[in-house]
């Protein structure tokens, strides 16, 4: 495709090249006018789409949705199921597909998905690759453009997209003193996390949610079969999938609650209403969180706090499922007695000689039990609450007073349009926040359903800035480029 000259062009760096950001920079290439745009994807990692959740070569971690809900495309949900069964992958993988006939394949084959969807504006040069960590995000003296400061060089902008989405997860300050200890592993889906556990191991995971269940899985992949500990203040495992799929059950919208104890009240009510009408408990979650941004819009921030202190930890065991694969080998081990999960809070830790001791207090008990253990993993979860300080591009902008944290310890406020929110309480026109980091504003954003039209929307307020740059007319558009590149 012919260049453009670059200076006539919108110029638009994403943060991020997680699903969020390629999402974003793959639905800006599919506007009409998107010849009059440059697109920076500023990502460490070699390729584009994969991010933390879907770049990892472990095979034991599957997808957590059936393939059929998931699509780069909000307007056509078939578009990743085609792709799948064209691209050959489920003759490959022949465990992907479940009884009842729902695909869950690998993660790193969605990851494949997006980075061939994206391919193609790669090689265009509508999308450009730049990789490298974004360190430092600065805003010109005149207020009209930005530089971002990279690992790779600088990127100057009109337009910045924050998408860095997932962070390493927090290492619990009672479990601080593991955190330079060599049974101790801060991060489970790092490279050969997990090779140097032995088949024999004690394991003591800490979390029982999707990252807790992966791990399970990888350990029995690569053939452990001792004793593993799943320790989380509620103790609760994520739920898995129904053998039948059904359709979303309930109304939530028409009249949402106002409070988070009505809200509660509405959805046990549901429930029961399901049960009466034979329909699984899943389809009432799946309403939930179809009509999530009309129950978020419609609570007054108090409430939200309350049911983000309260209740979100019931909702992501329900709402984020395991693969019925990974649900199998938990139910399987369970019943082996190789697995347990209980309710304790965590009290200390220390680094012996023979392995890392933990202390801990069961729900519901006064005594404080310390066991030792040959490995401790830390399954969190991302620090989302922390991404203001651990992000160090994020960092930048946070202490220039041109982003701040939500009101819930989600990622960062913004304003309805997707806009970051600055310290002076005032919408930054040319600074987005596109994926999970926006669910303070937007409520359930965290599922890839969610951050898909997310991405398709932060992608047309974007394109509404377009009449600040000449029309493709003025600039010359070569239209058998244009044409080809479709």
């Amino acid at each position: 495709m012919n260049a453009l000259p670059q200076s006539r062009r919108l110029r638009v760096a994403i943060i991020g090249g997680g699903f969020s950001g390629a999402a974003v920079a793959w639905h800006l290439a599919q506007l009409p006018w998107f010849e009059r745009l440059s697109i920076s994807v500023i990502e460490p990692r070699p390729a584009l789409g994969g991010g933390l959740a879907y770049s990892g070569a472990e095979p034991a971690h599957r997808v957590n949705v059936p393939a059929i809900r998931m699509s780069m495309a909000p307007d056509d949900p078939q578009h990743f199921a085609r792709w799948l069964t064209d691209s050959g992958e489920l003759e490959r993988d022949t465990d992907a597909v479940w009884k009842n006939g729902d695909a869950y394949p690998r993660r790193r084959v969605f990851g494949r998905y997006v980075a061939e969807h994206l391919a193609p504006w790669l090689g265009s040069g509508v999308v450009r690759h730049v990789q490298g960590l974004a360190t430092r995000v600065t805003r010109d003296a005149d207020g009209a453009g930005w530089s971002v400061h990279t690992s790779g060089g600088p990127v100057a902008a009109d337009i910045v997209v924050l998408a860095a989405t997932h962070l390493p997860p927090g290492i619990p300050a009672a479990l601080a003193s593991l955190a330079e200890a060599p049974g101790f592993v801060a991060d489970p889906y790092a490279a050969s996390a997990l090779a140097h556990i032995g088949r024999e191991a004690s394991v003591l995971i800490v979390g029982s949610g999707l990252s807790s269940a992966d791990t399970v899985a990888e350990l029995d992949r690569r053939g452990h079969r001792g004793r593993i500990l799943a320790l989380s203040r509620r103790g609760l495992r994520s739920r898995g999938h129904p053998d039948v799929r059904g359709e979303p059950f309930g109304d939530f919208a028409s009249s949402p609650a106002a409070t988070a104890l009505g809200l509660l009240k509405t959805i046990r009510a549901t429930l029961a209403a399901a049960r009466a009408a034979n329909v699984n408990w899943q389809s009432v979650f799946d309403q939930l969180r179809l009509q999530g941004p009309v129950l978020w819009a419609a609570l007054a921030p108090r409430e939200r706090a309350r049911l983000v202190r309260q209740l979100r930890v019931f909702w992501d065991v329900h709402r984020f499922r395991i693969a019925p694969q990974v649900a199998a080998v938990l139910d399987r081990r369970q019943a082996a007695g190789t697995y347990e999960t209980v309710a304790a809070r965590l009290v200390a830790s220390n680094h012996e000689d023979d392995g890392p001791a933990v202390s801990f207090q069961r729900r519901g008990r006064t005594r404080i039990e310390t066991v030792r253990f040959d490995a401790v993993i830390n399954t969190t979860g991302p620090a989302h609450g922390q991404a203001l300080r651990l992000n160090p591009a994020l960092r930048s902008l946070a202490e220039a007073g041109l982003i701040r944290a939500d009101a819930y310890g989600l990622g960062i406020e913004t304003s309805l349009d997707s806009r970051a929110i600055g310290r002076d309480g005032k919408a930054v026109a040319t600074l987005f926040v596109a994926g999970p980091l926006a669910r303070g504003t937007f409520g359930e954003l965290m599922g890839l359903p969610e951050v898909a039209r997310h991405a398709q929307t932060v992608a047309r307020e974007i394109a509404r800035l377009l009449d600040t740059v000449p029309s493709a007319e003025t600039i010359g558009v070569d239209a058998d480029s244009v044409a080809a590149a479709h």
